[in-house]
């Protein structure tokens, strides 16, 4: 009786300890790199979804920014991070799918260096010009481009990015004389639409659903298969008669190549439900957005697919990284 008391003793303290270590584990931060600076779409994204992944993980969530180079820099960093799910990444399809087309050497490698984890949502792109503009749809923008006598001018949020391939897409399809204007971002190609110094841009929804409600931009072609809940007026470029224009960023959870599959397993599962949340829900709506969760095999076709249609578009457009 002696001995058994003593080895259920031990037994005892060895459980606490596995416990106290359990719990130490699980209060352990989880960093969650976004290719982006602050204050833009996907920063807001970011933090909506940490917020909420706080309750799901159970512990400390925090976005930590690190922009660059279409994603390249932050996928660098979180490619030699720890492996143990306390370093994600949230890239859109910059980093993953266009990168490896636009530059012919990358100092990560978007398939054998990540593991995806969970698509979060898609947020297709939209063209918008000023409000003092006369072009009423996108087909007008196409109109009095063959009309006018220098070309018209296209913003987007950088040379490689997904307002980019929406572009080259949109000079394929339309032959139109469109310059295109490569900005450091989103946020100075909106001012100049605005402004009136380019004639047109396209963004991704998310960070243009405010403006346009304001008033403050007016969109005239939406880059989807589909006319956008969010905007339910505004044509499809299809519609408008402008074919094979199809452009959708979209954001997605990765870990480290290496991390275990029960991590994966255990991340996914969190973000199904924070997505779930009527706070993100809510949130996400307000960007024009909606949750678009799934497995890591799903996402995984999805960036094959996605990968191969940009290379093209790169191949067959000349397009050269900055």
């Amino acid at each position: 009786m002696h001995l058994t008391f003593n080895a259920a003793l031990r037994t005892a303290a060895l459980l606490a300890v596995t416990s106290v270590m359990a719990t130490a584990h699980a209060a352990d931060p989880v960093r969650l790199v976004v290719a982006f600076p602050p204050g833009g779409p996907a920063d807001s994204l970011a933090r909506v979804l940490a917020k909420q992944l706080d309750s799901e993980l159970k512990t400390n969530v925090i976005v930590e920014n690190k922009p660059g180079a279409n994603g390249a820099i932050a996928a660098a960093h979180v490619k030699n991070s720890p492996k143990d799910g306390t370093v994600l990444f949230l890239s859109s399809a910059g980093a993953i799918a266009i990168n490896p087309g636009l530059y012919p050497k990358l100092t990560y490698d978007p398939v054998k260096d990540f593991v995806p984890v969970s698509l979060v949502v898609h947020t297709p792109e939209v063209l918008v010009v000023s409000p003092t503009s006369p072009d009423k749809t996108a087909a007008d923008f196409v109109a009095s481009a063959g009309k006018a006598k220098k070309p018209r001018t296209l913003a987007s949020s950088g040379i490689g990015s997904m307002p980019h391939m929406a572009i080259a897409l949109f000079q394929t399809s339309t032959k139109a004389d469109v310059l295109h204007v490569a900005y450091k971002g989103a946020a100075p190609a909106i001012t100049d639409t605005i402004g009136g110094h380019v004639d047109g841009f396209f963004g991704d929804i998310s960070g243009l659903l405010g403006f346009i409600n304001e008033k403050r931009l007016k969109a005239i072609g939406v880059a989807a298969p589909q006319r956008l809940r969010a905007l339910p007026d505004v044509p499809t470029l299809a519609e408008l008669g402008i074919k094979n224009v199809e452009a959708s960023n979209w954001y997605g959870v990765f870990a480290p190549a290496g991390t275990p599959a029960s991590v994966v397993t255990t991340v996914n599962a969190a973000v199904h439900r924070a997505l779930k949340a009527p706070s993100v829900v809510e949130s996400l709506a307000s960007m024009g957005i909606e949750p678009s969760p799934n497995t890591p095999e799903q996402f995984n076709a999805l960036i094959k697919s996605d990968t191969a249609k940009w290379t093209k578009v790169i191949k067959d457009g000349n397009i050269q990284p900055e």
